[in-house]
C-alpha cells in the first residue's frame, strides 16, 4: 500500500488488512482466469507483513502462487510461460481499483475510525480527496519466480511466516538504553547496515506490528482455499500426472512435512515438543493448553 493508505490501515487494522487480503487474492484469481492472460483457476497462499527492514509500518502481502492451474473447465493443466506469470501493470491497476472500492464501501458503512492527525478524514469530502490522491498513485505489484525450487520456497516459509518484525539474529546489542540491529538497504544494492535506536523507540516500532486478537495473517484462496481443497488438489495432481500423496512411511521425505510448524489451537503461537505422552495414557490425560 502507498503511505497515505498505510496510515488509514494502521488506525483500522482489522478492517483494512482484511481488505488487503481480499483484494490481493481477487486480483490474482481474476487476471489468471482471463483467457487473454492465463485462463486458469489459481491457488494462492497469502501472508501479511506489516514491517520493513527498519521496523517502520509498511503493510503488504506476500503471495506464493503455483505457476499455473486447472483450466476453467477443469479438463487440463494450464502453465504460465517460462519466466513470466501475469502482467504486473495489469495486476497493479486492478488491485488499486478493487482496494479503493472496498475502502470507500467500508467508510460508507461506518467501519473506519480516524484519530489524531487523521481525524479530518472522518469528513466525507476529506476522505474522498484522500481516495483521489491514491487513484493517481502507482501501486507497486511485483512478481518473480523463486530462486530455488519448491523445497526452498517451503523451507523459507516454514522459517518466515511465524516471525514478527525482526529475527533474533539481527539484534546486535542493548547498551546504555539503546538497541542496535542490522538491516538491509535495498536502495543500495541490499547493503547491510547497522541502526541504533533508543530502547523505547525500538519497542514502539516493534509494537506497530501487533495484530488484532484472532486475526489470521496466513490465508489461502482459489484451489488452495480450505473449502474443497483436498478435492481440488487431487484434481491438480491428476492433471499433472503426479503420484498420489506420500504414505505415512514416505511423509518424512515430503518438504511440506519437513517444514510444517505446529501451531497452538488456542492462541496461534508456535508449539515446541517437550515430551510425548504414550498412546495408552492419552485417554487419561486430555490436551490442556498451557502457554506459560
Amino acid at each position: 500500500m502507498p503511505a497515505p493508505a498505510g496510515e488509514i490501515a494502521f488506525q483500522n487494522k482489522a478492517a483494512v488488512y482484511a481488505i488487503l487480503f481480499r483484494c490481493a487474492a481477487e486480483t490474482l484469481t481474476t487476471i489468471a482466469a482471463d483467457p487473454k492472460h492465463l485462463g486458469a483457476q489459481l491457488g494462492v497462499t497469502a501472508v501479511l507483513h506489516t514491517w520493513g527492514q527498519t521496523l517502520q509500518h509498511h503493510p503488504h502481502i506476500h503471495c506464493v502462487v503455483p505457476g499455473g492451474g486447472p483450466s476453467l473447465d477443469g479438463t487440463r493443466w494450464v502453465a504460465c510461460r517460462p519466466g513470466f506469470f501475469l502482467p504486473v501493470r495489469v495486476l497493479s491497476r486492478l488491485f488499486r481499483r478493487l482496494f479503493l472500492q472496498e475502502l470507500q464501501a467500508a467508510f460508507a458503512a461506518g467501519e473506519l475510525g480516524f484519530f489524531g492527525a487523521l481525524a479530518h478524514l472522518a469528513d466525507p469530502t476529506a476522505f474522498a480527496a484522500r481516495l483521489n490522491q491514491l487513484r493517481r498513485t502507482d501501486w507497486v505489484v511485483y512478481a518473480k519466480p523463486p530462486f530455488g525450487g519448491p523445497e526452498q520456497v517451503l523451507a523459507y516459509l516454514g522459517r518466515y511466516t511465524h516471525r514478527v518484525a525482526i529475527a533474533n539474529s539481527r539484534l546486535i546489542s542493548l547498551a546504555d538504553g539503546k538497541v542496535s540491529f542490522s538491516w538491509k538497504d535495498y536502495r543500495q544494492n541490499r547493503k547491510t547496515k547497522v541502526m541504533t535506536l533508543d530502547a523505547d523507540e525500538f519497542i514502539r516500532r516493534f509494537l506497530l506490528h501487533s495484530l488484532p486478537d484472532g486475526f489470521h495473517r496466513i490465508r489461502h484462496y482459489g484451489f488452495l482455499a480450505n473449502g474443497g481443497r483436498n478435492d481440488k488438489i487431487a484434481l491438480c495432481r491428476q492433471l499433472l500426472a503426479v503420484r498420489n500423496a506420500p504414505t505415512d512411511q514416505e511423509a518424512g521425505d515430503d518438504p511440506l512435512t519437513k517444514c510444517e510448524i505446529p501451531v497452538c489451537p488456542h492462541c496461534g503461537g508456535t508449539m515446541r515438543r517437550v515430551d510425548v505422552v504414550p498412546r495408552a495414557c492419552a485417554r487419561d490425560h486430555p490436551f490442556r493448553c498451557d502457554t506459560s
